[in-house]
């Protein structure tokens, strides 16, 4: 146990008992492929049809949006702030 570090509690998965996923992927490509015969009506555009598309198809996005660890950017800001504000600290006594 340390003193300064909290434990991450536990993670929440829910996973539905009364969906079938793959009944409903079959329906979708049943009903993709009545809309290309003509059967039924064209489908209106919606963005929500396309939302997290990209990130579903690509692992390394799906991973790290799974694992909720924050980009290697943030790590970089954070260091280039401390770097600007030690500048200016050193800037303004004369250290430099």
């Amino acid at each position: 146990m340390g003193l300064f570090t909290m434990r991450k509690p536990r993670g929440f998965h829910h996973t539905y008992i009364y969906v079938d996923e793959r009944k409903e992927k079959l329906a979708k490509i049943e009903e993709n492929a009545k809309r290309e015969l003509g059967i039924l009506p064209e489908k209106k555009f919606s963005p929500e049809d396309i939302r997290g598309k990209f990130v579903e198809q690509t692992t390394h996005l799906k991973r790290r949006k799974e694992s909720g660890k924050q980009p290697l950017h943030f790590v970089i800001l954070l260091f280039f702030i401390g770097l600007l504000i030690y500048l200016w600290y050193a800037l303004s006594n004369g250290v430099i």
